[in-house]
């Protein structure tokens, strides 16, 4: 299914991830001890929300042929007394009916993200061992070993 690599290096706290094959950066603020070079974790989380709420809310119209022109999602992430909430305002642009208008707002509460942040997650954690580095000097050793064919004399039959 999905998957995502990060890697932080010695920079407080930027650092890569690649998911899916596409580059990202994040870090944090600078008020938390960042550079403040990307979206800090909990801004990518609400960032993958509204990327799932808009995909899907456009895929829907698409199907229906409403005049869905844009969808903005707009989100906020708070905590507070050991309680955590997203809110989140849909800003639809188009000529839309009040019933197509409550649907798309029901369609919301029912993305995949949105359900698995609601269902909540099992996060399993394991140590595994780092990648070796290549020895590069041990690695021409056992090339310049080999016997090529270009390299073997050439025979010449009587």
């Amino acid at each position: 299914m999905s998957r995502a690599t990060g890697t932080i290096e010695n920079t407080h706290y930027a650092m890569t991830i690649d998911a899916g094959g596409h580059k990202i950066i994040a870090d944090e603020s600078a008020s938390n001890g960042g550079g403040n070079a990307g979206p800090a974790p909990y801004d990518l989380l609400l960032a993958s929300l509204a990327a799932c709420t808009a995909i899907t809310m456009r895929m829907y119209a698409d199907r229906k042929k409403w005049d869905l022109k844009s969808v903005t999602v707009s989100l906020h992430y708070t905590r507070k007394d050991g309680v955590e909430i997203i809110d989140r305002g849909l800003h639809l642009e188009g000529d839309l009916t009040d019933e197509q208008k409550a649907r798309f707002a029901d369609i919301a509460e029912r993305t995949p993200v949105t359900l698995t942040l609601k269902r909540g997650l099992a996060v399993n954690t394991k140590l595994v061992p780092p990648l070796p580095a290549p020895d590069l000097d041990q690695r021409l050793d056992e090339a310049l070993e080999e016997s090529f064919p270009a390299s073997d004399s050439p025979s010449v039959l009587p």
